[in-house]
């Protein structure tokens, strides 16, 4: 029944298939790469965790389709309490979506085994920790062996995936970049090094060589201790030192490579931010980020950046959640129009557009700031000089033609005569 296909990278196993890319490789720059150590980056586990915040904070839920464009909450539905509220006896539905993100941006895939009522309604989403390999069935369809156990059903596994070559399983980011990640974890690890075994000097007392050396150490350590108290730190800076016997001292500088390490770290911050297509502020990096730039930047975030991956969640939960009879009717979908907002000046501006050309009423901008409704704010308004293309005379005298001419007043000639003087 299963062809036997194996995920590329990975050893032939007993059964075939493909497995979920757990484990570690080792990078061309020495260190092994496994999701575990790459999330000890600081620039990698900002933008994961970021990505899964961002998505675990966004309300999401069931909305059932009305016809003409309308649609209104399911809550009625058995599935929405999962979505919205519990997905098992022990996750929030933050937690739930958080730890589902985090495993797609490390691991390329996330599991979650589905416990379904007898009606085939989805009760729970059990998150599953093992190693799962993934088998096509001469159906076309996956199936699914948690740790060598037997084969699931895709009716069985709720599935999130990353872009991949086989169209079954997700290649992982961490192991698809791991060189570049390498590169980083050894930079740093050279640091550490630097640290631990490495002397850092600001400088050296020498002594010309015609004059003998000092056998005696406690009188080497009196003169540096002395000249420490006297010469050292910011207080006792500027003064002016006498050395004697032909000593002088000389300032140690920075080597290359320790002053090339700080922009060696930056910028594989910014190389492990453009795999995730992370704006650079967003993970620390305020190197180029201006007042004028940064909120124009987050939106692009939630564009280019978000919104794929939170489709990859919507499509997923619909595929594997919603029965086939009910996905004509039935859609989830995350709102994100909260993230798209821009600052307090600029939405009250376009509501006012929104206002007064008649698309948004009161009720409906109060909605959008989170505001309670309030009595005869669903009207919406017209302009008065605005009539409807396809029947032009619908609109009265009062509304299209201008008001008639009236006599004006004495004291109105007066002011015109004084303002034509």
């Amino acid at each position: 029944m299963f062809a036997r296909q194996f995920f590329s990278g990975q050893p032939v196993s007993a059964g075939g298939g493909w497995l979920s890319g757990l484990g570690g490789t080792r990078s061309e720059a020495g260190p092994v790469v496994t999701p575990e150590s790459a999330l000890a980056l600081t620039s990698l586990q900002a933008c994961v965790t970021i990505l899964a915040e961002s998505v675990a904070q966004l309300p999401v839920e069931l909305f059932r389709r009305k016809g003409e464009g309308k649609r209104e909450p399911a809550r009625d539905h058995k599935l929405y309490r999962l979505i919205a509220w519990e997905p098992n006896e022990w996750q929030t539905p933050f937690e739930y979506r958080e730890q589902k993100q985090l495993k797609v941006g490390l691991q390329g895939n996330s599991y979650s085994k589905i416990i379904r009522a007898s009606d085939g309604t989805p009760e729970a989403l059990h998150p599953i920790d093992g190693i799962v390999t993934v088998y096509k069935g001469s159906d076309l369809r996956p199936y699914y062996s948690i740790d060598g156990g037997e084969l699931l059903p895709q009716r069985m596994i709720h599935h999130v995936r990353w872009t991949g070559l086989n169209n079954y399983v997700g290649l992982s980011p961490v192991m698809l970049h791991a060189n570049t990640i390498g590169h980083v974890q050894a930079i740093q690890q050279y640091a550490g090094k630097s640290f631990l075994n490495g002397t850092a000097l600001s400088g050296v007392i020498e002594r010309p060589r015609e004059s003998g050396a000092i056998k005696d150490q406690g009188v080497i350590d009196r003169l540096v201790e002395q000249w420490t108290q006297r010469y050292g730190g910011s207080t006792n800076a500027k003064k002016v030192a006498m050395l004697q016997e032909g000593m002088t001292f000389k300032p140690l500088s920075m080597t290359n490579v320790d002053a090339e390490l700080i922009p060696a770290l930056k910028l594989g911050s910014l190389e492990i931010a453009r795999i995730y297509k992370m704006p650079p502020h967003m993970i620390g990096e305020l190197d180029k980020a201006t007042f004028s730039n940064i909120e124009h930047q987050g939106i692009q975030f939630v564009i280019y950046t978000l919104l794929p991956w939170i489709k990859r969640h919507e499509q997923a939960m619909m595929r594997d959640l919603l029965l086939p009879s009910e996905r004509a009717d039935y859609y989830i979908e995350f709102n994100v129009s909260g993230l798209l907002r821009g600052d307090q000046k600029s939405r009250y501006e376009a509501y006012a557009v929104a206002r007064n050309w008649g698309w948004l009423s009161v009720n409906d901008i109060r909605r959008l700031e989170n505001l309670p409704p309030v009595a005869g704010g669903d009207v919406y308004l017209q302009p008065l000089n605005m009539v409807d293309a396809a029947n032009p005379q619908a609109g009265t005298p009062a509304q299209v033609l201008p008001p008639p001419d009236t006599k004006a007043k004495p004291e109105q000639v007066k002011e015109i005569e004084r303002i034509l003087a």
